[in-house]
């Protein structure tokens, strides 16, 4: 649909979408990590049952399969040479944390923002939002109540600092360590979703703040 094709393994290199756990529907998953200095990754399904399955490994370093049975909510992590378990690099959402198992996340979405079409740069009136602080709360959630008094106040766009997912419940956010997952206790990636549905409701562009320069120490798997 996106002019990938899965079954290159090549094609991961430039689709960062193709790393993962990418849930295919119908009760099926791939999975596929980039990991060439290990020799073998099992897949360990933590929950809803406790299994393990070996991923293949391709010639240009990546280990990949395509399971029944695993639905959104499937919880996982990855067995390296029968060793050590990780979370998954490219997890999509650490619901307990950075240290803890990753878990299958579903993409679709009721999106509301059909006649969304953007603003032009020159009116772009950018209001930067911590979510941790800018409510008691702290969640994506939490801001959506706010976004009329933002629309009234004259903001054209929210700037988001950093919410890929970093150790601790609130951070600045510049020593995330899963660049594919969206915060957990901001909302996850269904709580940033349903931020940015609000937002256009409101006439409201959305802007992240991404680091991809440097990453943080507690909890960095990737090497």
């Amino acid at each position: 649909m996106n002019g990938f094709h899965y079954d290159n393994p090549q094609s991961a290199i430039h689709n960062p979408q193709s790393l993962g756990a990418m849930y295919l529907g119908e009760k099926r998953c791939r999975f596929r990590v980039w990991a060439p200095l290990v020799r073998k990754i099992e897949l360990h399904l933590v929950h809803p049952q406790d299994r393990f399955e070996r991923l293949q490994k391709t010639e240009s370093g990546y280990h990949e399969a395509i399971l029944d049975g695993v639905e959104p909510g499937s919880v996982y992590l990855y067995r390296l040479d029968d060793r050590n378990e990780r979370p998954d690099p490219a997890s999509r959402y650490q619901p307990q944390g950075v240290h803890r198992p990753s878990e299958v996340c579903d993409p679709a979405f009721p999106w509301e923002d059909a006649c969304w079409f953007g603003l032009p740069l020159p009116e772009y009136v950018l209001y930067e939002i911590h979510v941790g602080a800018y409510t008691e709360e702290g969640t994506f959630d939490a801001i959506i109540p706010q976004l009329g008094y933002l629309e009234d106040l004259g903001i054209t766009a929210i700037e988001l600092m950093p919410v890929a997912q970093f150790p601790g419940e609130r951070n600045w956010g510049y020593d995330g360590v899963h660049p594919f997952a969206v915060q957990s206790s901001y909302g996850g990636p269904a709580g940033l979703k349903r931020l940015v549905n609000a937002c256009h409701r409101h006439h409201l562009a959305v802007v992240l703040d991404v680091v991809y320069n440097h990453l943080g120490p507690e909890g960095n798997y990737l090497g």
